[in-house]
């Protein structure tokens, strides 16, 4: 599946989840709804799908979505509309939409983005560390014990 199958398909069912919470339930017109759907649409599918989920993982990826979500909702919602309490409104909008965005990722780690590019940035947690260990503080340790040795001669 192409970028513009998946973005198409993210537009549709945002368009769709969102006027079901924004028009039918706040009472805010058609063509609002399609420009908020329109603009989160664009800017969560280039920073949240593009960007943020082929380098971590789907959680992640999904907080990030609920995030912007919830910022571009509201500061487009108080810019075309006026209105009782837009925050609450944003944040069942967000809500809605972040549980859509779960599924979507699955869709689009597997589809669009595929196992190459997923491998090509590995998640930080998979990285292995190791300490490194070296005599030089063995050796302070006995050249002040040997201080300590000599200060009780005294």
């Amino acid at each position: 599946m192409d970028h513009l199958k998946a973005i198409t398909i993210k537009f549709l069912a945002s368009l769709a989840l969102l006027y079901m919470i924004l028009g039918m339930l706040y009472g805010m017109s058609f063509g609002n709804v399609f420009l908020i759907t329109l603009t989160l649409g664009v800017v969560s599918y280039l920073i949240g799908d593009l960007l943020i989920l082929p380098r971590t993982n789907n959680s992640i990826a999904t907080a990030a979505d609920f995030g912007l979500s919830l910022f571009v909702i509201w500061i487009m919602s108080m810019a075309l509309t006026t209105g009782g309490n837009l925050f609450m409104m944003s944040l069942i909008a967000a809500v809605g939409t972040t549980i859509f965005e779960y599924f979507f990722h699955k869709l689009m780690a597997t589809e669009v983005i595929g196992e190459e590019e997923t491998q090509a940035h590995p998640s930080p947690r998979n990285m292995q560390y190791q300490t490194e260990a070296s005599e030089e503080l063995n050796e302070l340790d006995d050249e002040l014990d040997e201080n300590d040795q000599d200060i009780e001669k005294e």
